[in-house]
Formats: structure tokens, sequence, C-alpha cells
């Protein structure tokens, strides 16, 4: 389900001012005010996200403690093995 950014003006590049753990779903989005700017896991694997200007979900690798930029409204349960994922904005 795509969402409008709520943050149009920020800087993919400026220091993150929030953020919060992501439980991963295979129904429900992320609320707009949480749409991140990148994902952070502690467990390495891959995670299934559907990203805001796309409707089809895409598979990606994470690597724990580095960052996977991206705003995503979903990250769903099935397809996703990487571990504690918290969203930045």
């Amino acid at each position: 389900m795509r969402q409008d950014d709520q943050f149009p003006g920020t800087s993919h590049t400026a220091p993150f001012r929030a953020g919060a753990a992501i439980i991963p779903s295979d129904t429900e989005d992320l609320p707009p005010h949480q749409i991140p700017r990148a994902l952070y896991c502690t467990g390495d694997g891959n995670v299934r996200v559907s990203l805001i200007d796309s409707d089809d979900p895409v598979t990606l690798p994470m690597v724990a403690g580095l960052p996977l930029p991206g705003r995503v409204t979903r990250v769903w349960a099935t397809g996703t093995d990487a571990t504690d994922i918290v969203g930045v904005w």
C-alpha cells in the first residue's frame, strides 16, 4: 500500500531524529509518521519490504549494524529473517 512521505523535505543524508523497533507483519503497514529513512538490524538476514513508491515487495539482504537506506512502508513477516529490526527517521 503506497503512503505519502510525511517528511518530503528531509534530506536522506541528514542525521535521523527518531527511531522505533519494527515488528514484521504481513497485514499492517508502518504508521505514516514513522516511515523510516533507513533500517538497522542486530542479526544478519534478509528483509522483505514494501517501498513508498512501489506496490511490489522486494527482498533485500541486511548486515547487522549497517544501515539499509530506503523509504519502507511495510516490513513483511514472510520472507524476513533478519532480527531486531529498527527503523530510523
